[in-house]
């Protein structure tokens, strides 16, 4: 079984920078990725593979949603939306 602190201070360790991103709004704002630009590339999302949540039980922990996308050229990244700041970001360098 995979320690969920663990987890947790690796996704710290990771590093993103802030993009823009269309979403698509059911009941939530911002419920899940469309398109996002990317080092001046326009990304259309084909799937969410796979999407997770952390944080948000304690005031120095913000909640964050993330979603591992498959994009329609078959690139995937990790996208992380914090709802505090209403901001994206993807991963780099992971």
């Amino acid at each position: 079984m995979i320690d969920r602190a663990f987890i947790t201070v690796i996704m710290d360790e990771m590093h993103y920078e802030r993009i823009q991103v269309k979403c698509s709004s059911g009941y939530r704002v911002n419920e899940r990725p469309v398109s996002f630009v990317y080092n001046n590339a326009d990304y259309e999302v084909e799937e969410i593979v796979d999407r997770w949540y952390e944080g948000g039980l304690s005031p120095d922990r913000p909640a964050m949603n993330y979603f591992k996308v498959r994009t329609a050229h078959g690139e995937e990244f990790i996208l992380r939306y914090n709802g505090l700041f209403d901001a994206w970001g993807v991963l780099i360098g992971g």
